[in-house]
Parts: structure tokens; C-alpha cells; sequence
């Protein structure tokens, strides 16, 4: 499992590990042209998880700025904007605000409940039912992450009514690929039997073995 405390440190925190990582992408790609077009895509990416943005001044510029702050300053791309610069960002950019908007659900995060509308809204068509797919298979990862060891795509497709509003509703045929062994997903700090061990013991916290056979070999 691929726990946050094993992972980069992330640059700016309110846009997520996600944007990181399709920015470090983009800045493998070769092809000048293809960077453009991917860089753009996730600029609005960034803009559609964070929508209150948008009430801020030249609030564009500040994304692209933060493309860059993000990349190192060494993303080569067009910028519709001057490129900045380290010494442009002597101290960290401002915090994106965030809005003050309760969690419907906290186990899926705020971009997922930000996702959600903007779905809701696009046309009916394919590109929206493979939108869909995508966003119930990560939300799937998170509920088995922090709820249990198995949950039903009905379960999923309901929560994504609900967090909707009703207006979003998962089209019959869409159905998710079954969660095989090797795929299941356990909460950080736990770990997995190493036996074919059932019932309450299924998860247990690390190190309390540990603990306890470092006592049994004082006590000899």
C-alpha cells in the first residue's frame, strides 16, 4: 500500500497528490505540443476541484503560476501568461482558500463531492458514463479503505445520488470490476494476517507482536 508517509512531500497541499503527479507527468512528455495540450487540461483540472477560485482576481494567472510552483519552475510549456520564477516566490503563494462548505462525506473528500457536480452537469454521453466509471472505482478505493472489507456497487452508485442531490444517477449499465485479493486496500497503520485467519483478528495494529516477543525474550 502506498501510504501518504512514503510518498513526496506535496508542494501545495490544497490542490492534492493527484495534481502533483499529473504535473510531474506532463513534464516527462516529450512532445512540446502534447505538453501544451495536457498541462491545459490540467489547469482545468485544478480549476474544476477548486470552483470558488474563480472569485478571486486574475485567478487563471494564479493557476498557471502555481503549475509552476508546483513543477519546480522547470515546466516547459506555453504559458497563456509570463512564466514566474523562484525569485518571483521568495515566500510560499497564498493559501488557496478553501471553501467553508460541510463534507457530505468525508471518507470520499472534497473533490470527489466538487467532481460529483460537475458530472451532474456535463451532456449524457459516453465521455460522462466513463466520468462516472472512473469517479466510482476511486470512490470505491476510499470507502474500502476506511470502512470495511467489502462494499456493493450499489452501495457506491447510492452514494453518489445522495451526494448529487438526486440529480446525478449511475445509467444501468455501468458496473465495476470485482475487487480481487491482490487489490484490497487497508487502513494505514494496519496490516493484513499472513494466514488464512478469519474473524476479529483479520486486522491488527503494527508492532504489538513485536512488543510483546521483545518481553518474552527479557523475561528468559
Amino acid at each position: 500500500m502506498d501510504y501518504n508517509t512514503n510518498r513526496e512531500k506535496l508542494i501545495m497541499p490544497e490542490y492534492g497528490r493527484h495534481i502533483q503527479k499529473m504535473i510531474e507527468h506532463v513534464k516527462q512528455i516529450p512532445d512540446r505540443e502534447k505538453r501544451n495540450e495536457q498541462i491545459r487540461a490540467v489547469v482545468s483540472v485544478m480549476e474544476i476541484l477548486n470552483p470558488h477560485l474563480a472569485e478571486q482576481p486574475d485567478y487563471k494567472h494564479k493557476l498557471w503560476d502555481h503549475v509552476q510552483f508546483i513543477a519546480g519552475f522547470d515546466l516547459d510549456v506555453d504559458s497563456p501568461y509570463p512564466m514566474p520564477t523562484k525569485e518571483d516566490f521568495s515566500t510560499p503563494p497564498d493559501i488557496v482558500p478553501m471553501p467553508k462548505e460541510p463534507l457530505a462525506a468525508a471518507h470520499y473528500g472534497r473533490n470527489i463531492q466538487n467532481m460529483i457536480k460537475v458530472i451532474a452537469a456535463m451532456p449524457e454521453d459516453e465521455t460522462r458514463d466513463r466520468m462516472i466509471k472512473s469517479m466510482a472505482v476511486y470512490m470505491r478505493q476510499q470507502y474500502l479503505i476506511w470502512n470495511k472489507d467489502s462494499v456493493s456497487d450499489e452501495t457506491i452508485f447510492k452514494d453518489i445520488e445522495r451526494l448529487s442531490g438526486g440529480t446525478l444517477k449511475v445509467p444501468e449499465h455501468i458496473h465495476l470490476e470485482s475487487v480481487s485479493d491482490k487489490e484490497k486496500f487497508t487502513r494505514p497503520g494496519m496490516i493484513l494476517p499472513t494466514g488464512n485467519q478469519p474473524g476479529r483478528n483479520q486486522f491488527r495494529p503494527q508492532g504489538r507482536n513485536k512488543n510483546k516477543k521483545n518481553k518474552w525474550k527479557k523475561q528468559q
